[in-house]
């Protein structure tokens, strides 16, 4: 074991959760720590991106939605998964556990607690999830990338600093790039992406859209857009039919960059979507996933609207005409993009996984929260708890 201790990270298996914790996971190796990933099997996918990392799956389930016999079934399977946790703990004995959320942290961060572990969580969204909620207070620490998170229960208020979403080395790398908006002649690059998975009414509302810009408008226009599988040859067809030039794909391993080269983004609002797009400082209409537990994309997209950074498109509002009225407007006004990507750019947290790492370390070695985050530049525990919510940086 490394002299600066092994800490444990448990994760849900989607991107959301998992890019901060690879974030902070490369922080903490380049520390000197050792790291063990506890996710699940979608997990696994990512293995690549957690070079030096051991990684472990979990068994795990959750009782919502779920009938009486589904809920018992679903419970036995989680005290099963904590148990098999606890003893890896055991073997372990790592110096700090650390939880980001999802239902597959629930078993590990239980055993943290049953063997009194030094233990934390992070919170990525403006909502706090109901995994995170549940575990909370049973935290020593808790890191917000907003303050006073909704939903956060009131015996953790003061346990929570401050960090911001930690966003990959990839995203930090892209920061550095001034945006500059597009003037009255020229490209006009245009991403659109949908999460991991796509999005079905951007693949089929925005090309539609752009075939109603005017002419000399849409033929600016270089479009990199996300698709779903079984919406890509549509969405080619839709743009080669009204002459747009565009590179659609189902994925693309080069997304902080290509973010970096947008003059305007069209997204959905997941936690890592929103503190990417701040920390590289591009403007955005962001459509929150509708159907996401808790509406906690609507306070993510919410949280950068009200600073200037975006633009609001509820997807039951998302007709062909607003989008296409949006676009022009917004195109054609090169300072209200200008203004929105200066003000994206002021509410990013390029330093969240150094001053997450730095929470972390602080809890491993019996500090506190209010310690950290005196550390770290933060907003102490007791000033977030005091804050009305949505107000600090």
């Amino acid at each position: 074991m490394s002299k600066a201790g092994r800490i444990v990270i448990a994760a849900g298996g989607t991107g959301g959760h998992l890019f901060p914790a690879q974030a902070l996971a490369n922080e903490l190796i380049a520390r000197g720590h050792e790291i063990t990933l506890i996710t699940d099997e979608r997990g696994m996918r990512w293995q690549d991106s957690f070079e030096g990392t051991d990684m472990v799956t979990s068994s795990s389930a959750t009782i919502a939605r779920r009938g009486l016999v589904g809920k018992v079934q679903a419970l036995m399977t989680i005290m099963s998964a904590v148990w098999s946790n606890y003893r890896l703990l055991e073997r372990m004995r790592p110096a700090a556990v650390v939880g980001f959320g999802g239902y597959p942290s629930i078993p590990p961060m239980i055993a943290a607690v049953l063997r009194r572990l030094p233990r934390a969580i992070h919170e990525q969204n403006g909502v706090m999830g109901r995994a995170n909620r549940a575990l909370a207070p049973h935290m020593t620490a808790v890191g917000v990338t907003v303050p006073n998170p909704v939903g956060i229960p009131a015996k953790a208020r003061t346990r929570q600093t401050l960090v911001g979403n930690p966003v990959r080395v990839e995203v930090v790398k892209q920061a550095g790039r001034k945006y500059i908006a597009p003037g009255a002649e020229g490209d006009i690059n245009l991403l659109v992406f949908g999460g991991s998975q796509g999005a079905a009414i951007l693949s089929t509302v925005v090309p539609e859209a752009i075939g109603l810009l005017s002419e000399p408008l849409r033929q600016r226009l270089k479009v990199c857009q996300q698709s779903r599988p079984e919406d890509l040859e549509k969405v080619r067809t839709l743009y080669e039919d009204i002459g747009v030039m565009a590179l659609v794909e189902t994925f693309y391993n080069d997304m902080p960059q290509r973010m970096r080269d947008a003059h305007l983004v069209i997204s959905r609002s997941g936690a890592s979507t929103v503190c990417e797009l701040m920390v590289i400082g591009r403007p955005s209409i962001l459509v929150p996933l509708p159907q996401a537990l808790d509406g906690d994309q609507a306070a993510n997209a919410r949280y950068l609207v009200e600073a200037g950074g975006a633009w609001l498109m509820p997807q039951k509002e998302m007709s062909v005409e607003a989008v296409r009225k949006l676009l022009t407007d917004l195109l054609e006004d090169s300072s209200a993009l200008q203004g929105a990507a200066d003000a994206a750019k002021e509410m990013g947290r390029p330093r969240a996984a150094q001053e997450l790492a730095d929470l972390v370390e602080s809890i491993a070695k019996g500090g506190n929260s209010n310690e950290a985050s005196g550390k770290n530049g933060g907003q102490t525990a007791a000033e977030l708890a005091s804050a009305p919510k949505g107000e600090g940086k």
